[in-house]
């Protein structure tokens, strides 16, 4: 088999290598401005036009354009020389994924948890673990390919596939799954917020890159709006906790709730992803991130769409903001086991 050429991705950052505590810290602020300032987080709350907060409209932007730099549309056609490992991505990301995580969130919100959570809260945590479901990661994959050693420009082919396949499938499969679980689906906001924090930063992303033309410029531009991205993820954080910080106060306990069916996702989809991968003999610096990219979350837009669907102070969105507090930790252990079984991956495909 001949490599695709090696693409350079950054280097981690102190916002990537200690985002847990980050994360951490922009939900403790949070917590303390919803008690010490509830009048002004509610002035954010009511900053909407057409179920779209401008505020955090503005913060999902400031998270994604920069990512969407970095996806080169370019290195898609080099994928035809290798396609097993992005058939496992697409066939995980878009057909495992999201139906299994409907399954899980129904089973323990509508049955396992359901003596401690009234019914119409239980319907507001499907839909936003739904949504995480139904938006494989786009952005932070770079840095867990990078953790694992692998193929860089491969790693942009299934994220840039990805993006692709997500502009047309995650409406639909968000408007089936909701409506498998009876939640009402506002079609109309669904479509603008797709279009909002997906389609449009793709353009501009494509826009930017054609503009800036050299990878020299491109890379440049890239480290220097990438701080950004972890700003808005910080600052939405802080926000939608702020929102949500009577609730938490009173009821601790459903974080840890919400936290039980995304890590058995979690797990679950890299084990299949992983070890079709392994079964399939694709080497290891392909098949890392492959279960990789299943396995993490496009976040930003989950977050994005579950407020734009059921507004800041919804429990669809404070499910996709635990979401991201699990996420972190999780990747960081399958990183260190990824390494660990390299050895059992062929370094050149059969």
């Amino acid at each position: 088999m001949t490599d695709l050429p090696q693409t350079q991705i950054n280097p981690l950052g102190p916002f990537e290598r200690w985002l847990t505590l980050w994360v951490g810290l922009a939900m403790v602020a949070g917590l303390s401005l919803g008690v010490l300032a509830p009048g002004l987080v509610q002035v954010i709350a009511t900053a909407e036009i057409a179920s779209i907060n401008l505020v955090v409209a503005v913060l999902i932007w400031a998270m994604v354009y920069p990512m969407m730099v970095n996806v080169d549309f370019a290195a898609v056609g080099g994928a035809v020389r290798q396609p097993t490992g992005l058939l496992i991505t697409l066939v995980v990301n878009w057909l495992v994924k999201p139906l299994s995580m409907a399954l899980l969130a129904v089973l323990f919100f509508d049955l396992v948890f359901a003596a401690w959570i009234a019914p119409e809260d239980a319907q507001q945590y499907i839909a936003g673990l739904i949504l995480l479901g139904a938006a494989p990661c786009t952005a932070m994959v770079f840095v867990w390919s990078q953790l694992v050693r692998g193929d860089a420009t491969y790693t942009l082919v299934q994220v840039s596939v990805n993006d692709m396949v997500m502009v047309v499938a995650f409406a639909p499969i968000v408007a089936l799954l909701l409506g498998v679980t009876e939640i009402v689906v506002p079609w109309q906001t669904l479509v603008l917020a797709t279009v909002l924090y997906v389609v449009l930063p793709l353009a501009a992303g494509m826009l930017t890159r054609r503009s800036l033309g050299t990878p020299g410029r491109i890379e440049a531009f890239s480290a220097r709006v990438k701080p950004w991205s972890m700003i808005g993820l910080i600052a939405t954080v802080a926000i939608l906790f702020g929102l949500q910080g009577q609730t938490i106060l009173d009821r601790p306990a459903i974080i840890a709730l919400i936290a039980v069916p995304i890590l058995i996702q979690s797990y679950l989809i890299f084990a299949v992803g992983y070890g079709a991968a392994w079964l399939m003999r694709v080497p290891h610096r392909i098949a890392a991130p492959c279960a990789m990219i299943g396995t993490s979350n496009f976040f930003e837009l989950a977050v994005a769409v579950a407020i734009s669907l059921f507004g800041l102070n919804s429990g669809a969105a404070l499910a996709t903001v635990v979401g991201v507090l699990v996420e972190v930790p999780v990747m960081l252990s399958l990183v260190a086991f990824a390494n660990r079984t390299r050895a059992r991956f062929p370094e050149i495909r059969a």
